[in-house]
């Protein structure tokens, strides 16, 4: 079984790398392009990295000085429908696109430093229950590629998938029972098995083998999915048993409000 720092390393190197790809992606734009609406309702491309920009920073108060992380908890307590949207907003207010690029590199740069320098063990505060390390990267990585993609929607570029999608899928997986909680629903009590086939061929899967309830599909495809990126009409991810079938209509990997996703192409 591989060292746990050496997990963590593994999942900060993948963060950066998936962070540096966004940079190159948005890096050469236009002023005109940055203001390009994204799929997010009211938020363009700048929007976009103003708000990856601030969750690094909340990530960084949380690593850096815990007890101060309180406050943004209260914040978020006080708006919890629109604090997110506020902080984009100001940021994109505030800045031009090239000076909201600069911050982006700066924050998540003393993220990463701050994150591989905290002791073996260290639990982070958040929004929800407390994160590993490991944790709060692998949550950073699934929120740059889900916010990348929104990003590449809007340009009409076509990402090319990566083996990095296996920490979005593998959070997909473990917030399953959170995405029945934050709607006031019941989880189903007994596993389910999910199998996941990657570009290369290689497959991620998750839960008992002899599982009743099951999930497969392509890992892109899951990771639209559990992002609320694309629309489950307009995927190939299959579920066999009823609750399974539930949880693909309703499944999120992010914390917060329940999203209301994506419509199908069908009725755009």
């Amino acid at each position: 079984m591989p060292d746990a720092s050496a997990v963590t390393a593994a999942v900060l190197d993948d963060l950066r790398e998936e962070s540096d790809e966004l940079d190159l992606l948005v890096a050469g734009l236009s002023a005109h392009e940055w203001t390009v609406p994204t799929p997010a309702e009211g938020w363009t491309v700048a929007h976009q990295i103003a708000h990856l920009n601030w969750t690094d920073e909340v990530a960084l108060v949380a690593a850096a000085e815990p007890d101060a992380f309180a406050a943004e908890v209260d914040r978020a307590l006080a708006a919890p429908e629109t604090f997110v949207d506020e902080a984009a907003d100001e940021a994109v207010t505030a800045l031009t696109p090239q000076a909201l690029l600069v911050e982006w590199r700066a924050g998540r740069a003393r993220l990463q430093e701050a994150l591989r320098a905290a002791p073996a063990g260290t639990k982070l505060p958040w929004y929800g229950p407390p994160m590993s390390i490991a944790s709060m990267a692998t949550a950073r990585l699934m929120e740059t590629w889900a916010h990348g993609q929104d990003i590449a929607d809007a340009l009409g570029v076509t990402r090319k998938p990566t083996a990095r999608l296996r920490h979005v899928a593998r959070i997909g997986v473990r917030a399953r029972d959170y995405a029945y909680v934050v709607r006031g629903l019941q989880p189903p009590v007994e596993q389910f098995r999910v199998e996941l086939r990657g570009e290369d061929g290689g497959l991620s899967v998750y839960g008992p083998e002899d599982a009743a309830q099951r999930v497969t599909g392509p890992l892109l495809d899951f990771c639209l999915l559990v992002t609320q990126r694309a629309h489950r009409d307009d995927l190939a991810v299959e579920a066999v048993g009823p609750d399974a079938g539930q949880w693909l209509d309703i499944a999120q990997a992010f914390a917060g409000p329940a999203g209301s996703g994506r419509p199908p192409k069908a009725d755009r």
